[in-house]
């Protein structure tokens, strides 16, 4: 079986580079992504979906839902990183890099709390995978993205990954070790839909 690892649409944040709260839900783009993918993941299959319940990936979640009619499963493990106190701050306006390999956000996770919750996100998607007959999607945040792919599956691949992880982006797994990477990354379903690409800037990548 295989995991669909997808990031959530885009927000108003993410537009603006802002450091987001939990409620920020999809703007009309994101909304407009998340039909798309789910339109993709409906044509390849699946049979369950897990899902962050922070409010920009549940709508994601939702959206693939209403495409397949399949119950989204929300957990906390999937959450994004915790910013703390950075939260509604603009990017511009941070005065230390908040994803510095040693910077700790106040009141927030640092990076050994956050792969350590990954670790357990990641058990528990891999423990749904095999207890489904059929692919697991996995709804998230771009920074569980990239902590699973570095960290956890296809080492012989992570160099390939250099851009920050697309709203909506696809990364396709094998759940079952050496969990090989078929997929990474990838938003080929917003081809061709103006405006469903990467905002002016990059983007926030949280």
């Amino acid at each position: 079986m295989s995991i669909f690892l997808v990031r959530h649409g885009e927000t108003a944040g993410n537009a603006a580079r802002v450091m987001q709260h939990p409620h920020t839900p999809l703007n009309e783009t994101g909304l407009r992504q998340a039909t798309a993918v789910a339109d993709r993941l409906h044509q390849l299959g699946f049979a369950r979906i897990l899902s962050s319940d922070m409010a920009r990936a549940r709508m994601t979640a939702e959206a693939i839902s209403l495409r397949s009619g399949i119950v989204v499963e929300n957990s906390v493990l999937l959450h994004e990183r915790n910013f703390g106190d950075l939260r509604g701050m603009s990017y511009d306006d941070l005065t230390e890099d908040p994803f510095g390999p040693d910077y700790t956000p106040p009141n927030g996770e640092g990076w050994t709390t956050f792969h350590a919750r990954v670790d357990e996100a990641f058990a528990w998607s891999l423990a749904a995978a095999q207890a489904t007959t059929g692919d697991v999607v996995v709804v998230t945040h771009g920074l569980v993205c990239r902590s699973i792919v570095d960290r956890l599956v296809g080492l012989d691949r992570q160099d390939s990954v250099t851009e920050p992880f697309g709203n909506t982006s696809v990364t396709i797994f094998d759940g079952e070790p050496p969990h090989r990477l078929h997929v990474v990354n990838c938003v080929t379903h917003l081809d061709g839909f103006e405006g469903l690409g990467p905002p002016a800037g990059g983007g926030g990548i949280a």
